[in-house]
């Protein structure tokens, strides 16, 4: 089982914690800081990379991702630094993709042709709306034009530019939606993150929320519409999901992001990266302190930027693979996860499944219908070991 990762191959995570701002709805491990040593961040990030290679000898390396956080804050010479070490530590891929992710106010022609001249060749764009009233309901620090503005000095520089857009907004009517996304399609994008609007706990919108101050968000219903729309909007444009929130032109796929719901193995550096790995017989799930500080201290006194490894048993990695798998439009491979898991999935679920309209089963591949992926996790609960 230890050579099951090679299903999805191997990706490196690299976690840039820093913000301009903290948007309302992020729960993500973003933080705001006045200053930033970046050589510091430029030693820490170098020795981890050294300390991963070091386990992963002879592997080729399918994709590099900086995420965050908004890595369009890091100066070039960082990710230079960064990109020249995975190159002389690990063999990548002829096709490697490497993508760093950005905001509108971070993008300007010469720090991205700087980019683009060290090795970086995705972009993917928090865009979130384009029009200003949801950007400043968003917490967004940019206009409409601005987003766009960025979105063509972007390309200028990049084949391949992905944008997200955050959807089910406070008083957003279904033709708004509508015209938005077809608006969004019209800008020669190749791939799309689309997502619905969730209010988590611990977020700025879930404290308003909780205090009855966030108007205007949608029932059920009018978002279940929306995702609906979602669909054959993109579907009529050509670009299809792939993913659950992931659409894309054929070929234009994220790579780094196939290799998580394919289930490969992953390294993830810095604060509050996971990783994957498998080594030996085991296959392991990493961890990091989530506090930049608490990270770099650790990387410098211990000589290692991971909280204790935990060795994964088969039947938790079995449950992993249906879950990302499920997402994935190219379904789920009933033989892994019998290898993986040492038993089946339970036929009669399947065969109910099937009759509800909600997957199908074709060549030993288990796939969400249209229908099945819009109530998803339901699905998966009915499959769950």
């Amino acid at each position: 089982m230890t050579q099951d990762w090679r299903h999805g191959g191997f990706g490196l995570y690299l976690h840039w914690p820093f913000c301009a701002a903290k948007c309302p709805y992020c729960d993500f491990n973003s933080h705001v800081s006045a200053k930033i040593d970046q050589s510091r961040w430029n030693r820490a990030y170098l020795a981890e990379i050294d300390r991963y290679a070091a386990e992963t000898k002879g592997r080729v390396l399918k994709s590099v991702f900086f995420g965050g956080g908004t890595p369009s804050l890091m100066e070039p010479e960082l990710v230079q630094a960064i990109l020249d070490r995975i190159r002389d530590r690990w063999t990548l891929a002829n096709d490697v993709e490497i993508t760093l992710e950005a905001n509108p106010t971070s993008i300007e022609s010469g720090r991205f042709r700087a980019y683009s001249e060290s090795g970086v060749n995705r972009i993917s764009m928090g865009m979130q709306a384009l029009n200003d009233d949801d950007l400043r309901k968003l917490g967004r620090m940019h206009t409409a034009a601005e987003g766009r503005a960025a979105f063509d000095i972007a390309r200028k520089h990049f084949d391949r530019v992905s944008f997200d857009l955050i959807y089910a907004r406070q008083d957003q009517s279904l033709d708004a939606w509508k015209a938005e996304l077809r608006e969004a399609l019209e800008m020669a994008v190749d791939h799309f993150s689309l997502y619905q609007l969730t209010i988590e706990d611990g977020t700025a919108f879930g404290a308003r929320l909780a205090a009855g101050k966030l108007r205007g968000l949608p029932d059920d219903d009018l978002a279940s519409d929306m995702y609906v729309i979602t669909q054959e909007i993109c579907d009529s444009y050509g670009l299809p999901a792939y993913e659950i929130s992931n659409h894309a032109r054929a070929g234009a796929e994220s790579r780094h992001n196939l290799v998580y719901w394919r289930y490969g193995d992953y390294v993830g550096i810095g604060p509050g990266a996971h990783g994957r790995l498998s080594l030996g017989s085991a296959r392991y799930a990493t961890d990091t302190p989530k506090s930049p500080e608490a990270w770099l201290q650790q990387v410098e006194t211990a000589g290692s930027g991971e909280l204790d490894r935990d060795a994964l048993p088969q039947h938790e990695q079995a449950i992993e693979l249906l879950l990302f798998g499920l997402r994935l439009r190219e379904g789920l491979d009933t033989d892994r996860f019998t290898r993986l898991s040492g038993a089946p999935l339970d036929p009669s679920k399947i065969e109910m499944l099937q009759e509800f309209g909600m997957i199908t089963l074709k060549q030993g591949l288990i796939s969400a219908t249209q229908n099945g992926r819009a109530v998803l996790n339901a699905v998966i609960r009915e499959l769950m070991p």
